[in-house]
């Protein structure tokens, strides 16, 4: 299976409908450059933000814009950064996974509405899981694939060897990555009252 194929509408369309019965909103936006400006539109202004390191993100342009602070967010990355004091540095990483919104991609996802998200730290997990109330995905419609089983596979075979190269390429040979963690999204329960949306993006992103 060629994993950097951008899905068919058939099957984008199915995912959708899959993940609503899944409890999350999906929808199709055409471009990076568009899902930046959803973003926009669904973040309010005033909450706290915070978001793991991401290809996807980087490339529609959503980590220069949080760098720049032309935005209306309560940016709890660059907070963290700026304290120079380990413990209390150690505590704002704590403090940060209750952030209002968090922001992210994932690794595959399946036609049946499941995706998989995978880490060396787990560091952005929590939000994921459950920490976070609000949730926004970007993701390239070429993560689609027909099975939760398939979309193990895309991240064994394809992803971290991308990202193991990436790595070594930017930090050195010594340096690398590998799947520590894997986290596992099949259903969220109304009750938790959280909000996970989806935006798919008809563009080649991320690995």
């Amino acid at each position: 299976m060629n994993f950097d194929t951008l899905a068919s509408k058939d099957s984008v369309e199915k995912t959708i409908a899959a993940l609503k019965e899944h409890n999350v909103e999906a929808e199709v936006v055409k471009s990076g450059t568009e899902a930046l400006e959803r973003i926009k539109a669904l973040v309010p202004s005033g909450v706290s933000v915070m978001n793991g390191a991401s290809t996807t993100l980087d490339q529609i342009g959503y980590v220069e814009y949080l760098k720049s602070g032309k935005h209306p967010w309560k940016n709890l990355h660059v907070i963290i950064l700026e304290e120079k004091d380990p413990a209390k540095q150690a505590q704002l990483r704590r403090e940060a996974l209750i952030s209002d919104y968090y922001l992210g991609s994932v690794h595959a996802l399946s036609e049946s509405g499941e995706f998989i998200v995978a880490s060396n730290t787990g560091s952005q997990l929590p939000h994921l899981v459950y920490s976070s109330p609000n949730l926004v995905l970007v993701v390239s419609t070429k993560k689609i694939v027909p099975t939760l089983t398939e979309a193990m596979r895309r991240l064994e075979e394809h992803v971290v060897p991308l990202e193991d190269a990436r790595m070594k390429k930017v930090y050195g040979p010594q340096s690398g990555t590998r799947v520590s963690k894997i986290f596992t999204f099949k259903f969220e329960p109304q009750f938790t009252q959280r909000k996970l949306k989806m935006l798919l993006v008809e563009e080649d992103l991320g690995f």
